[in-house]
């Protein structure tokens, strides 16, 4: 009790400060998530991201290479095919030769030690922007989990470590690993989309992949809330993160993360693999926004919110600034 004890002893200069830092951050705990299109020297800055691109798979391994040099070791790919390749299907996301596969196989070609891991989901091939196959009005369960074995055995086909199924499908996980280890791919890891709530800030993500829900004069759901969570739940977060560990899960993910830290802290606490956060694309917006306007400080308030995740429990931070803070903190 005061004044035996003064807090602000340990709080007197950084030297002091930096000895007894419960948390920090290197370049290792971060994911680059990357937008991949089709073609050559492509490279288009996304409007609601700046500094995001899409790129075509020869300027996309240019830039995992620069990320690996940076300290960074995992990337987090997603894909925007062309609409002619879309379908209630999903076919085209097993495709041996589609974009998804070429991309794997050149950034591992290029940067073996680089760990991929592609996203696993249905809605950027779907022609209903849906992370699953429509059937009578709705997204159909277990035909869609069925879809995603065959997108997730492809994936580590083509050279993927792990696989990342964001679709919140029932019983993905087991039957993914399942169909993973049928294949004889006993080592390709999976990240499980655990806790993925029905967010608004996944707004500019949707924009990179035209993956929004689309109006098509058929009777689909309109939005994603009868897979994706609702956000005021939380036990529902520690009840799916547990499952897809007992699934098979070797990591579970909390998506979104800065306004859900409450959530990855539960997560944490309640199962026994890594627990990654996805820092989404609204977030990422909304700092640009702010910092481009002046209202904020851009480096300043970047690291402390991914600080703040780390210091709720990731072990791993999926980030569009990835590349930024690994370029501040290589300059300690």
């Amino acid at each position: 009790m005061f004044p035996l004890h003064r807090g602000r002893r340990l709080r007197q200069n950084e030297s002091i400060r930096s000895l007894v830092r419960e948390t920090s951050l290197s370049p290792a705990d971060f994911m680059f998530p990357m937008f991949i299109v089709e073609g050559e020297n492509q490279e288009i800055e996304i409007s609601s991201m700046p500094g995001i691109f899409r790129r075509s798979i020869d300027l996309t391994v240019k830039e995992v290479k620069e990320l690996f040099d940076l300290g960074i070791r995992a990337v987090n790919i997603y894909v925007k095919v062309s609409d002619d390749l879309k379908d209630n299907t999903g076919k085209e996301a097993w495709n041996p030769n589609g974009l998804m596969q070429n991309a794997i196989r050149a950034i591992k070609n290029a940067v073996p030690e680089m760990i991929v891991m592609p996203d696993v989901a249905l809605a950027p091939y779907s022609m209903y922007g849906h992370d699953g196959i429509i059937k009578n009005g709705d997204v159909e369960n277990d035909s869609t989990v069925e879809a995603l074995v065959k997108m997730a055995v492809s994936h580590a086909e083509a050279g993927a470590d792990f696989v990342a199924p964001s679709d919140m499908m029932d019983g993905r996980i087991h039957r993914l690993r399942e169909g993973l280890d049928a294949a004889g791919f006993i080592n390709v890891g999976i990240m499980s989309y655990s806790a993925k709530y029905a967010s608004a800030f996944y707004g500019p993500f949707r924009d990179a992949l035209d993956s929004a829900p689309k109006e098509t004069g058929e009777v689909v759901p309109k939005d994603k809330k009868t897979y994706q969570m609702d956000y005021a739940n939380r036990i529902e977060a520690i009840k799916e993160a547990v499952w897809d560990a007992e699934e098979g899960a070797d990591m579970v993910m909390v998506k979104p993360g800065t306004a859900y830290l409450d959530i990855v802290r539960e997560v944490k606490d309640n199962v026994n693999v890594p627990v990654a956060v996805y820092h989404v694309s609204g977030e990422y917006a909304m700092i640009k926004a702010a910092a481009e306007k002046g209202w904020l400080d851009h480096d300043k308030i970047m690291m402390e919110q991914l600080m703040c995740i780390k210091r709720a429990g990731a072990s791993l931070i999926s980030t569009y600034f990835a590349k930024e803070a690994a370029v501040l903190l290589n300059k300690k």
